[in-house]
């Protein structure tokens, strides 16, 4: 198969349709915790506003700039995300990152839908960009949690 095949195959309609219909994308008015990432290979950036009550996510705003890849993975994330605790978090992100770097197996419930993902595992240089979101929830929680 050539380049651009395997590249028309990545970005499949499923991954578009939830990049054009991402949840979460306004920013909370005052939330107790906000952290921004940038995958530096491409520029892509997350920022994320957190608000937590008991260490359960109550609210979660979203900023991506990201590309279809990124933009899909926070789709998922933004629509599951509140209701969870730190270790729902920081499980699902260890999940995606087998996935992608060692060929685990899909990420579970909530966060199943990341399977839509695995053909990226193949494209290294996109899977800084698919870990933004969590990464950049995970940076809020953990600064939240220094905090209290």
């Amino acid at each position: 198969m050539s380049a651009e095949n395997d590249l028309i195959k990545l970005y499949s309609e499923r991954i578009l349709a939830l990049a054009a219909d991402m949840p979460r994308t306004t920013r909370l008015d005052n939330p107790m915790t906000t952290a921004k990432k940038r995958a530096p290979l491409c520029g892509s950036t997350v920022t994320v506003d957190v608000n937590l009550a008991d260490g359960v996510i109550t609210d979660y705003g979203q900023d991506v700039r990201a590309c279809a890849l990124g933009q899909a993975a926070a789709a998922i994330v933004g629509a599951h995300i509140v209701g969870l605790t730190v270790e729902q978090v920081q499980s699902g992100r260890d999940a995606l990152y087998a996935m992608l770097k060692s060929d685990g197996p899909v990420p579970p419930a909530p966060f199943s839908d990341l399977e839509v993902l695995q053909p990226a595992k193949d494209y290294k240089n996109r899977h800084a960009s698919i870990m933004l979101a969590f990464d950049a929830t995970l940076d809020a929680l953990h600064a939240q949690q220094a905090s209290a």
